[in-house]
């Protein structure tokens, strides 16, 4: 005590009170940059913080930004860590493979850089593949579902819908997909097990379509070392897109319907980074379609059903998303519509012609193009001569032409043209081509018709930007009274055949029937479109 007492008193001797309280800020300001030295010095060494919850990848993305490096430390953003799993191979299509046994990687910190864990994810689309398939965790400690030592734990449930016309599932995270057996697992620590079986094939409740569809089981809750869960083989960076060739695959009217349009719906949202995984694949189809899937993917698609090695994908869709009404899209219910989509189309096959003539009384120059559809088995024309030459006198200049497998020409042919007209069947789904403020003339055959050429073709060709015309033949017109007498339940009651059954009808009025035009009483349908084309 004496001690401090007599140091106290030479301090205050040889140092004034000013003196003092200088020197006072001087030893504070000192030890705060030893403190900030220390902590620069040993940053690197400082472990993450605990990692509590699982989010999906596509939630995960929009949080984090970082650069590709992958370092031996973790980092923070946020209390947001980054890490990788790798045991097997790793491919992104095109980039150098990579083996680990049993590995945890994270990326570095880069306030500059521009990628995010190699996705450029812009708009909610990702746009680029990446090498690793991350899962990107954070802080949160509210969680039903305990994981490693008490942490609580979760991940983002898929979503699975039963719609009007389709089902489909939509899984984010570990996505596994084992082709040999038709299986999608979804790997992680969930509340319970779920399991779907589901027919990729948008077209639910028909029966004889989706006898044709190979049928996936969709498993959810399970966990690595699981019965059946098969470690991956093959890492992709982009979603995945499941969906079925077999129903009625083939048919043009199905192929849009069923297919074209709901696969529009589904993926192009990814703006082209997004595999397309086929089950009952179909050559023939692809070959047809080729054009459209490469303007919908940026990859080729993968025959699923004869894939030794399970594949994983960050996101899956199973099944295609579609309107309950046919060749239809509706803008209320979806971010889409037949305007973009027939723009797609356009763009896709380069077609010029994107409206409709317009006819003036000051230009009789002008003459419309009019395309009769021409078919050679069944429901076709047996004067379509007569009724061209009877059009030419109306002002048209007149194309015949059957449709193929030839899309690109097909498009090119029918988006030609102001007027088509055909018999209703699968060729008049080629509307799809038409330009705006075209008319479409649907001639109905006997039979009761009149339902099916409503919903087929009449109400979409509306959201189409189209103009409708329906001609309905008479029983003379049809080649069917040549085959039956006039009293036949064929010829007075359509409706005793129909409550035979669909194929019933389709044996007799589809595959049957063919149309001879009375020529002086179809004129006035083709007189009024020219009217409308004034309009």
């Amino acid at each position: 005590m004496g001690e401090k007492i007599m140091y106290d008193t030479i301090f205050a001797r040889s140092f004034s009170r000013y003196d003092q309280k200088k020197l006072g800020y001087g030893a504070f300001l000192a030890c705060f940059l030893i403190a900030l030295s220390f902590s620069t010095v040993f940053k690197p060494y400082l472990g993450p913080l605990t990692v509590n919850k699982r989010l999906s990848i596509n939630d995960g993305l929009k949080m984090v930004r970082a650069n590709d490096t992958i370092s031996s430390n973790a980092t923070f953003f946020s209390n947001v860590v980054i890490s990788f799993n790798a045991t097997v191979e790793m491919v992104s299509d095109g980039s150098s493979n990579m083996s680990s046994t049993s590995r945890n990687d994270t990326i570095g910190s880069s306030t500059s850089s521009s990628k995010t864990l190699g996705f450029n994810y812009t708009n909610g689309v990702i746009r680029n593949d990446t090498r690793l398939m991350p899962v990107l965790e954070i802080n949160n400690g509210s969680s039903s579902q305990q994981g490693q030592g008490g942490v609580p734990e979760k991940i983002i449930e898929p979503i699975c819908n039963i719609e009007g016309r389709t089902e489909f599932c939509e899984m984010n995270g570990d996505i596994r997909i084992n082709g040999k057996s038709s299986t999608v697992l979804q790997v992680g620590m969930m509340t319970e097990n779920s399991s779907w079986i589901i027919g990729p094939y948008a077209r639910k409740g028909d029966r004889e379509a989706l006898s044709h569809v190979t049928k996936w089981r969709v498993k959810t809750g399970v966990k690595d070392g699981d019965n059946g869960v098969h470690q991956c083989n093959r890492y992709h960076g982009v979603p995945a897109v499941v969906f079925s060739l077999g129903g009625y695959a083939g048919n043009n009217f199905h192929d849009y319907t069923d297919i074209i349009i709901p696969l529009y719906l589904t993926s192009r949202r990814f703006n082209g980074e997004v595999k397309f995984l086929i089950t009952n694949k179909n050559p023939w189809w692809i070959n047809k379609f080729k054009t459209i899937l490469r303007n919908l993917s940026h990859y080729d698609p993968i025959d699923i059903d004869n894939e030794q090695q399970v594949h994983c994908f960050p996101t899956v869709i199973i099944g295609l998303k579609r309107d309950p009404k046919e060749l239809t899209i509706d803008p209320s219910r979806s971010p889409h519509s037949m305007k973009e989509f027939r723009q797609f189309l356009r763009t896709t096959y380069s077609l010029k012609k994107t409206t409709a003539v317009k006819l003036t009384n000051n230009n009789r120059k002008k003459r419309p193009r009019l395309l009769i559809l021409s078919r050679k088995k069944t429901r076709a024309f047996t004067n379509t001569k007569a009724i061209a030459t009877m059009a030419r006198t109306l002002g048209y200049k007149v194309t015949i032409a059957e449709t193929d497998s030839n899309v690109a020409k097909v498009a090119e042919t029918i988006n030609a043209c102001d007027v088509m007209m055909g018999v209703h069947g699968a060729g008049l789904t080629n509307m799809v081509f038409l330009p705006s403020n075209a008319i479409l003339i649907q001639i109905v055959p006997i039979g009761g018709f009149e339902w099916l050429a409503r919903t087929d073709f009449e109400e979409p060709s509306k959201d189409m930007n189209l103009r409708y015309l329906e001609y309905k033949i008479k029983t003379e017109e049809s080649t069917l009274i040549q085959q039956y007498p006039p009293y036949h339940e064929v010829i007075r009651n359509p409706g005793a055949i129909a409550k035979q059954g669909w194929d019933a009808f389709k044996a007799v009025y589809l595959q049957q029937q063919n149309v001879k035009l009375d020529i002086h009483r179809f004129r006035p349908i083709l007189s009024r479109a020219i009217e409308l084309l004034h309009e």
